[in-house]
């Protein structure tokens, strides 16, 4: 056989191949990837010898391939068929029991593996660490339960002091734990609370090209001073003083070098291991261990992303006044220098003072009171609020206002939150437990099987028992969590990030100010936002909203009623209804009318076949069958092709529209 033969035959094989590979996959209705639908129909060429050699030879087919020409025609369709259908169930197989997307390529595998051996590893050491500080036995699910508070202590410390050793990303995740009294108990988020986020700070060595790299210049060239020495470090970045070239003191945060490849691996292991603990522990069960880590695992990210921070801080941030101008503001913020901002640098102005922990007692009444008033105002009338006020995120100024740094957590609320958010505390206010229930359902989203009434009752007595005068606000802010978790009320994101930072602010009033009486303030706080709502400034401009939005309706009003009234007194008053008028739903019923569709007829096919098969009669097209049993093959044939293509969308882990 000369070469040109050999190359017509491979390119009619290849041929064959591609037309079998498209007929499958035309016929099942379902589009598959390249490699897989060529895969099936280069299996379907190699099997079709083998599997219909013993067909033919079952038929009395003759060896030189001469057929009664009565049944060519049949004989030639079923084998046709027959080898349609081999790629077809090799496809639907594949798509059942290996989905796409299951089993990686080449680069993805080689890249799996390298992530295997290195996050082995980090398993590795963070499992030593855990059985180091006795907490193996909680890892799988076997540890005790503990209800004295000795033992509750204990095990508290334990976990803190192995978060600590494990690093950056586990510590962040042990002070985010301590904000969640609603998740956690009191010796827990007490210890946790210690976590400090201090460390060695990085050699300007390794922060310098940082700098040169994201602002594109070398350092002396951007600043007209820059202290290389930083003013404090932490696991994320540090930070430095300079001085811009037009005499503006600025305070420049860098990120660490390498930072993001650790938290990255870190945050892939907490993910993982909050899914074992989940799946093996009652406890992580009770918790929600993977929401909370995916929602730790995106704080973090934007951690390290200094451009939110950035946009945080100006979003925040309103025009100032001076600090030396009538009604500067008692509590104020850093603003960003946009323009020298990146995802690794933020340059923000510099203010001037000391640890907010260094005020004199005297003047703690105050502080507390005025960062309380910030907070709120920007809970509820702002929408945009600092979402982790700890002390260490404020600072004493020098003309004894408050500074509010670090923007990292920040948290934003709809016109809608916001208004149901004021409507339940002044409902709370007034101890009114309707007016809470209802604001609280507006909050959060209702559950069908929740019960009102008990759930009021439940409030009701929360109110009765913490709205009192000198009652711990610790203590409230727990047992409202418990209420919210006790009805299977859930919070969303934005609301919970709200009660986080009330939690985290109140621990920072009584440090600022024990004694501090956060639910009278809060009272005082209403009272004078009432009082500002209900001025005649306030309530023109809020007519005037109002007014707008309802002239138009109120313009077309008569028109519409004189129309209807109109219509009813000579008898054409009608009402048009459309049934299925989203097309998304009438393409949803054509779908499943052609799937029920193809099934009866698949079915009716498959037991007409079977019917003509035990059927003997007929004319004799062939030696040993009868055209009854040629048609019978062919239309089980028929059935098996549109059987398969009612079961081809039924594996498909994606919607077509996605491939």
């Amino acid at each position: 056989m000369d070469v040109l033969a050999q190359l017509l035959i491979a390119l009619f094989a290849l041929l064959t191949i591609i037309l079998l590979a498209l007929a499958a996959q035309r016929l099942l209705g379902v589009r598959f990837g390249a490699v897989r639908t060529l895969v099936a129909g280069l299996a379907a060429f190699l099997l079709a010898q083998p599997l219909l050699g013993p067909l033919l030879t079952a038929m009395n087919i003759p060896a030189d391939g001469q057929v009664p020409d009565a049944g060519a025609l049949g004989v030639l369709l079923l084998a046709t068929m027959a080898m349609v259908l081999i790629p077809m169930v090799l496809l639907v197989l594949a798509e059942a029991l290996v989905p796409p997307g299951s089993l990686p390529g080449p680069v993805e595998l080689l890249r799996s593996v390298r992530g295997r051996v290195s996050r082995a590893r980090r398993y590795s050491q963070i499992t030593r660490i855990a059985i180091k500080h006795g907490l193996g036995p909680y890892l799988r699910g076997r540890g005790e339960r503990l209800e004295d508070r000795t033992g509750k202590v204990r095990l508290a410390r334990s976990l803190r002091e192995a978060l600590d050793e494990g690093g950056v990303t586990f510590v962040k995740l042990g002070q985010v734990l301590s904000t969640r009294r609603d998740l956690l108990p009191a010796e827990f988020v007490e210890e946790l609370g210690r976590l400090q986020d201090q460390v060695v700070p990085a050699p300007w060595a390794q922060i310098e090209p940082v700098l040169v790299a994201e602002l594109g210049a070398p350092v002396e060239e951007v600043f007209a001073a820059f202290d290389r020495t930083p003013l404090a470090a932490a696991s994320i970045g540090q930070v430095h003083a300079a001085r811009l070239p037009g005499g503006e003191d600025v305070v420049v945060k860098v990120r660490r070098p390498g930072i993001g490849r650790v938290v990255a691996k870190d945050l892939d292991i907490v993910r993982r291991l909050a899914a074992t603990l989940e799946s093996r522990t009652r406890w992580g069960r009770s918790l929600g261990l993977r929401d909370l880590a995916e929602g730790f695992a995106a704080a973090i990210r934007e951690e390290l992303d200094f451009r939110v921070e950035a946009a945080n801080m100006a979003a925040v941030t309103a025009p100032q006044p001076p600090a030396n101008a009538e009604g500067a503001p008692r509590v104020r913020y850093p603003a960003p220098m946009t323009a020298l901002c990146t995802e690794q640098v933020l340059v923000m102005r510099r203010l001037s003072g000391r640890p907010v922990t260094d005020a004199a007692p005297e003047d703690g009444p105050r502080l507390a009171r005025d960062l309380l008033d910030c907070l709120l105002r920007q809970i509820l009338v702002d929408g945009v609020f600092h979402a982790d006020p700890h002390p260490g995120n404020l600072m004493l100024l020098d003309d004894g206002a408050l500074g509010l740094l670090d923007f990292g957590s920040v948290g934003r609320l709809d016109a809608a939150v916001r208004s149901a958010l004021q409507r339940f505390l002044l409902a709370m206010d007034r101890q009114d437990p309707l007016g809470v229930t209802d604001a609280l359902l507006e909050v959060v989203p209702r559950p069908e099987d929740i019960d009102e009434a008990a759930l009021e009752r439940a409030l009701g007595q929360f109110m009765a028992r913490h709205l009192g005068p000198g009652m711990d606000s610790v203590q409230m802010f727990t047992d409202l969590f418990r209420i919210v978790t006790a009805y299977g009320l859930s919070v969303p994101p934005e609301v919970a990030a709200v009660f986080r930072a009330l939690a985290t602010l109140e621990g920072t009033l009584v440090r600022l100010s024990p004694g501090f009486d956060l639910i009278g303030e809060a009272r005082a706080f209403a009272g004078r936002h009432i009082a500002e709502r209900a001025e005649p400034a306030a309530v023109r401009e809020t007519l005037t909203q109002e007014l707008a939005a309802l002239l138009p309706m109120l313009r077309r009003l008569p028109r519409r009623v004189e129309r209807i009234a109109s219509a009813a007194e000579h008898g054409r008053l009608a009402f048009n209804v459309r049934l299925l008028a989203d097309e998304r739903d009438r393409r949803y019923l054509t779908g499943l009318l052609h799937q029920v569709l193809l099934t009866v007829l698949g079915a009716t096919s498959g037991v007409m076949g079977v019917m003509l098969l035990a059927n003997d009669g007929g004319p004799q097209i062939m030696p040993g069958a009868t055209l009854y049993h040629l048609i019978g093959y062919n239309l089980l044939m028929i059935s098996a092709i549109l059987m398969l293509r009612v079961l081809a969308p039924i594996f498909r882990r994606r919607p077509e529209s996605e491939d």
